[in-house]
């Protein structure tokens, strides 16, 4: 559901702000360190906020908060006290994210903000604010969140209203476009099919000058797209491709590098005939959280300016085990005539994400690819909860993903694509094997291996987020459920701030 929670840009004073707002609560930043703040609303205090923070042993912490009533114009406020730590884009995230928390069930709150990233201030703050219920699904029934999130937050920066237009405006694009992102992944698949998440990117691409087009199961059929139909074959949903397409608008417009993305489709992994046990399928409608993310992104790059030109591909499908399902043994033609050998029908993500990249390599001509999936359960062993893998071909694009990765609070981390293991996917009978099968181990790098068999000579990364696509908890900007871990990364990359 759309983030409730709206960021405006005031200027005069906080107490001045509070007052015409009708605020109920105020905040003040605290950097680290000893020394407390210099705030206006301070003189309406029986005490100095030196005497606060100390009583409170605070230190100005990222997330920290204390908490003293103050009163303002004949009324009793909440004024809160919060850590910005050293004011770094992290701290501002975890900073602005603490405060939407706390404002939960409040109308207004105005808050002083440090100078620093005011963008990243906002991000944090509404994804905070971001909650999911099946009550906002259409015609769905279910009870509304106990608080709703905060109405507005006002901010006062030293640089003024007019100055922190551009920050805010960019903050609020990125906060949605991962929120839209977590919509699409946390949206159960009792009504989530491919041909349902087809329909969202088809509006979406309306709503955002977008191109699209949609191959039905004949289409793809017809079109030897081999992977997508043997996934989506246990299924009575049938399997989708999806392909957006942006060009910027422009002069400049024939010039640009063309960049596909692609995302992992999976509305439903139950495993097919290799199937999961129970506990390890109740967060498998996220599995398509790749492609979530690729359609979030996609719908963003016009309101960023984005000079690139940009070719989305969602490969979409729900892997169930039925009597059509595909089996252990199988032999698929993928898009371009490679074969691959079905050892697990658990592994069937890089099955799908073959056709589309071989699909991008041979019809697309891109410049660069990038793949973004929930893939191996391998890499969540390796990196944990907050950290995605990530494999590439490409050291410029791997640096490039990498620092896009550390300023958007999506970290990534480099793992090698081990040449000596590549023997370990051979198959007896086609050209590659959708697991390994010699006891390597590498999980995650085997997955990635058998992605590059189809990405023919192109510049190319494979970001593997199936530990920090999902969360079992809040923290900081995540929440629990479905994170959009990659659609942050990924508009840094394609739209730096600095741009």
């Amino acid at each position: 559901m759309p983030i409730e929670t709206n960021v405006s840009s005031v200027g005069g004073t906080l107490s001045g702000a509070a007052e015409r707002l009708g605020a109920e609560v105020v905040a003040v930043p605290v950097r680290s360190g000893p020394t407390a703040p210099e705030a206006e609303i301070a003189s309406f205090l029986p005490f100095t906020l030196d005497e606060l923070l100390t009583l409170n042993s605070a230190k100005g912490e990222p997330g920290e908060l204390v908490s003293a009533p103050v009163r303002v114009g004949g009324r009793v406020l909440e004024l809160l006290l919060y850590g910005v730590g050293e004011a770094a884009p992290a701290d501002l995230r975890k900073a602005g994210a603490a405060l939407a928390r706390r404002g939960r069930g409040r109308t207004t709150m105005a808050a002083g903000v440090p100078s620093g990233d005011l963008a990243a201030f906002v991000e944090g703050a509404l994804l905070a604010s971001y909650t999911f219920t099946v009550s906002a699904l259409p015609g769905a029934g279910g009870r509304p969140p106990k608080k709703a999130p905060l109405g507005t937050l006002a901010i006062l920066t030293e640089a003024g209203p007019e100055a922190d237009a551009a920050a805010v405006e960019r903050g609020t694009v990125v906060a949605r476009t991962a929120a839209l992102a977590r919509d699409l992944a946390n949206t159960p698949a009792t009504e989530k099919g491919p041909s349902w998440l087809a329909e969202r990117a088809t509006e979406i691409a309306a709503e955002t000058g977008l191109a699209v087009r949609v191959r039905g199961e004949k289409e793809l059929a017809e079109g030897g797209f081999g992977g997508l139909i043997a996934v989506g074959a246990g299924s009575p949903r049938p399997p989708r491709l999806i392909e957006l397409s942006y060009r910027p608008e422009g002069p400049s417009e024939g010039d640009e590098r063309h960049i596909v993305l692609v995302g992992k489709g999976i509305t439903f992994d139950s495993g097919g005939l290799s199937l999961k046990p129970n506990d390890n399928m109740k967060t498998m409608k996220t599995d398509m959280a790749g492609g979530g993310v690729v359609i979030a992104v996609m719908g963003a790059l016009r309101a960023l300016g984005v000079r690139a030109r940009v070719t989305g591909l969602i490969a979409a499908a729900e892997n169930m085990p039925s009597g059509s399902s595909m089996r252990p043994g199988d032999v698929i033609t993928h898009f371009g005539g490679t074969t691959s050998e079905v050892l697990n029908t658990d592994a069937e993500g890089r099955l799908v994400l073959a056709d589309a990249l071989a699909y991008a390599d041979a019809e697309l001509a891109p410049d660069v690819v990038v793949d973004v999936a929930t893939l191996t359960g391998a890499a969540k062993v390796a990196l944990g909860l907050r950290t995605g893998a990530l494999f590439a071909n490409d050291d410029a694009l791997a640096s490039e993903l990498d620092a896009a990765g550390a300023a958007a609070g999506e970290p990534l981390w480099r793992l090698p694509l081990v040449e000596d293991y590549r023997e370990a996917i051979e198959s007896d009978v086609a050209d590659v094997a959708n697991i390994e099968r010699r006891g390597f181990g590498g999980g995650s790098i085997m997955a990635a291996l058998f992605l590059r068999e189809f990405v023919g000579d192109r510049a190319w990364a494979h970001l593997d987020v199936a530990g920090p696509g999902r969360a079992t908890s809040d923290d900081a900007e995540i929440t629990k459920g479905a994170t959009g871990f990659g659609a942050r990364l990924l508009l840094s990359w394609l739209a730096p701030a600095s741009s």
